[in-house]
């Protein structure tokens, strides 16, 4: 066309229809290239859909004929699970029928074993019968509801009487035939008890093991059924009557030949005695636990009985020992060895000893307290004093002088021991406690003790007394101590009073007096141990005659008696006139001069006051002398003169007094009264 030359309008008008023909179709050529494109792909998704369309119809059948399958299969499934469970319910049944049935076909085994004639209850096939028999039982007794439960409980009941008659057959025959093998061998059990004794204990410790396992079993069943519990109590009641069979005849051989023994000597007999049936309930004991597990009443019951062959061959001895140190041993030996040491470190095994001791030593205290009885009335309240238990102050001065002589030789002899340091022993507090001195009144230490405070120096009475509460303290109840000791010091102190009025007869009433102090000191120091364990209600033992006694004694107008200033005690007579004269002219009476009165002249009182001096002046160092020697402490010694110093000085002072105001100084230096300070320095001679 580009060739082609346009010359004419047409021509350009038909090339120009041709370019735009051209351009158009150049233009439109991309569109129609992507509509072809885009048809391509509409066929193919077409073509696609009609596949899946294909594929969906496919699968809807599938799953029509799946579902028609799953439902038969599940329906088939759930069949066979209730087949299976059907099956497992029948099987169950089946074995609980046949487990129920195991118990009621034991039955037949075990009456065939039972009835068998070489069954032993030795055998290893015993005991397995046994707890299946013991099941069985059991298991029909808690099912009340089976058909024919009476007939086979009877039955069973039946098969477990034979089991036991057997073990109690065979453990009655092994301990009969120990016992008549040992009576056999050694019926009297006296020739050698010591070989006898062990020879019971080794042959049954020596047959235990066979029959142990069979009683070991009854022991575990007994608490479950009673016929198990009746056999033990069989077994138990054949084992103590053959040990009582034969230990009865060998204890009371032994007995009584240690009571040949020791015939004379009771404390040997009492001990040996207990000894023995220490060893007799230790060693039963020891062979029942061979045999048995489980304790039974019985055996303290056979060894009380035992122990009572004992205290039946004691007893009579016991009720007729009039001593009472033996008393008091026995009562030692009885409660401190036997039950305290003894009994509190076995107390299991010891039970029936400990009854059979305490009733022994319930009668030993008995005896005591009546023998104490007896002692306080003959030898304390009924005693006759020997002239030389008052031969006071003699015996004093005459254990001073072989004190000064012990003294000089002790010098030379430093290093042995002196008689002064000679101290008593409580046996029974084992407290050392220095005798005779009035330590309590204060307890500062003293290096030597006088050999007159020494117990071989007191009052006999006295001794007896604490020797007697020494050895009741330890052996009796602290409420009969207590009435018993009331008893004795009353007794005690009733008979000090009449010793000291015997010696005041026979020598001086200052004698007789001091007498009496010093003993109620040495007695209220020697009874202190026994108040360590009393209540505050009880220390004091109920001395109140002790007291009495003593407030009587150290009483002002008592202690005057020490030292009357003369024959008729005239200055304090004379005191007491002027204050009857006093008294009158107060209450109304006629005045009055004392200077006037006839028996109050000057020259008179310068008499009195003169004598009175003198008196005091000679009889105080006597008296100081005495009561040295009598109480051989300064610190006692010092507090018993206090209120007899006191009393002399309060009368001088009221006699200055008086003299100050009823006479004239003339007068006085007539009467010359001695000072306050000239009485002190004379009554300070005791310091």
């Amino acid at each position: 066309m580009e060739d082609e030359r346009i010359e004419t309008a047409q021509q350009f008008f038909s090339w120009f229809a041709q370019v735009q023909a051209q351009m158009d179709q150049d233009e439109g050529a991309k569109y129609r290239q992507m509509r072809d494109y885009l048809s391509g792909f509409q066929e193919q998704c077409d073509a696609i859909l009609n596949d899946v369309n294909s594929a969906l119809q496919h699968l809807e059948s599938l799953q029509k004929q799946y579902l028609f399958v799953s439902t038969k299969t599940g329906t088939l499934h759930e069949a066979c699970e209730q087949l299976l469970k059907e099956q497992s319910e029948l099987v169950d049944l089946a074995e609980n029928i046949q487990q129920k049935l195991s118990y009621f076909n034991e039955l037949e085994n075990i009456n065939t074993k039972l009835n068998s004639p070489t069954l032993s209850v030795n055998s290893e096939g015993f005991i397995p019968m046994l707890a299946k028999l013991d099941d069985s039982i059991a298991y029909i007794s808690s099912h009340p509801n089976f058909k024919d439960y009476p007939v086979y409980l009877i039955k069973f009941k039946q098969c477990l009487s034979k089991a036991m008659h057997l073990i109690k057959t065979y453990t009655v025959n092994t301990l009969q035939n120990l016992t008549s093998q040992l009576m056999k061998r050694d019926p009297s059990a006296v020739p050698n008890s010591d070989n006898a004794f062990t020879l019971f204990y080794v042959k049954f410790r020596a047959a235990a093991p066979k029959v142990r396992t069979l009683i070991e079993q009854v022991e575990q069943r007994s608490e479950k059924m009673p016929e198990y519990q009746q056999v033990l109590n069989e077994i138990h009641q054949c084992y103590l009557d053959q040990r009582e069979l034969l230990l009865g005849p060998s204890i009371a051989s032994t007995v009584t030949e240690l009571t040949s023994q020791n015939n004379r000597d009771h404390c040997a007999l009492v001990r040996s005695g207990c000894a023995f049936m220490v060893h007799v309930c230790q060693d039963e004991h020891q062979l029942y636990n061979e045999f048995f597990t489980k304790p039974t009443p019985k055996l303290d019951e056979l060894l009380e009985k035992l122990c009572l062959s004992l205290y039946d061959v004691l007893r009579p001895m016991i009720i007729h020992v009039i001593h009472l140190e033996t008393l008091s041993e026995l009562c030692g030996i009885l409660k401190n060895e036997m039950l305290e040491d003894h009994v509190q470190n076995n107390a299991e095994q010891l039970g029936a000893f400990a009854a059979g001791v305490k009733q022994m030593l319930e009668d030993v205290q008995e005896r005591l307290v009546y023998r104490t009885h007896i002692y306080i009335q003959t030898d304390i309240t009924g005693y006759k004093p020997a002239p030389g238990d008052l031969a006071y102050p003699d015996k004093l001065e005459m254990m001073e002088q072989i004190a000064q002589s012990l003294k000089e030789e002790q010098k030379k002899l430093p290093s042995e021991a002196s008689f002064s340091d000679v101290r008593l022993e409580d046996p029974e507090s084992c407290n050392l406690v220095k005798s005779g001195s009035a330590e309590s009144l204060n307890p500062r230490h003293q290096t030597t003790i006088s050999p007159a405070d020494l117990h071989g120096m007191w009052y006999p009475t006295v001794r007896r007394t604490l020797v007697c509460l020494s050895k009741l303290y330890r052996c009796i109840d602290r409420a009969v101590f207590q009435g018993l000791s009331q008893e004795a010091l009353s007794a005690c102190i009733h008979s000090l009073l009449g010793a000291a009025d015997s010696i005041s007869k026979n020598k001086t009433q200052v004698d007789g007096q001091l007498f009496l102090i010093k003993h109620l000191l040495i007695l209220r120091e020697q009874i202190a141990p026994f108040h360590t364990d009393f209540t505050i209600k009880e220390i004091s033992l109920d001395l109140k005659k002790t007291r009495d006694a003593a407030f009587k004694i150290l009483n002002p107008k008592a202690v005057s008696r020490f030292f009357r200033l003369n024959s008729n005690n005239a200055l304090i007579q004379f005191l007491l006139e002027v204050a009857a004269l006093k008294t009158m002219a107060t209450q109304g009476g006629p005045k009055y001069s004392l200077s006037q009165q006839p028996w109050a002249q000057p020259a008179k009182i310068n008499d009195l006051v003169s004598s009175t001096y003198k008196t005091i002046k000679t009889k105080l160092p006597s008296t100081l002398r005495s009561m040295s020697l009598y109480l051989s402490n300064k610190d006692t010694e010092l507090i018993l003169f206090k209120p007899v110093r006191n009393n002399i000085q309060q009368m001088f002072q009221k006699l200055h007094a008086l003299l100050k105001e009823e006479f004239s100084n003339e007068d006085i230096q007539i009467i010359a009264c001695p000072s306050m300070e000239q009485v002190n320095l004379l009554l300070s001679m005791s310091k």
